[in-house]
């Protein structure tokens, strides 16, 4: 899993690709923590996950626990351009209740 950010126009852009799953998921939080703790100015996060070939429960858990990370600065955060069978998995799990996709 690589994880990369990007902030243009005041927003984090949180790119990841490869799989999030059991394996890769602690090693993205430790990224995508530093990302966010890094850009506290920002005034949202958006995670692409168009990189992301496979996703599993550990993946939600991902997003989930990055999303309460920024709820506590009230900063929104959005998913963006997800596969099919991501989008299918994120869907079903009532996630984007919380992080609306784009």
């Amino acid at each position: 899993m690589k994880v990369f950010g990007k902030v243009s126009d005041h927003i984090l852009y949180i790119y990841l690709s490869g799989e999030l799953d059991e394996y890769s998921a602690a090693d993205a939080r430790k990224e995508a923590d530093l990302l966010i703790e890094q850009n506290l100015a920002c005034n949202r996060v958006i995670f692409d996950l168009s990189g992301v070939k496979f996703m599993d429960s550990a993946g939600i858990g991902f997003l989930i626990g990055r999303y309460k990370k920024c709820k506590k600065t009230s900063t929104p955060v959005y998913i963006q351009a997800p596969d099919f069978a991501s989008d299918k998995i994120l869907s079903v799990s009532g996630i984007y209740t919380l992080m609306p996709k784009l």
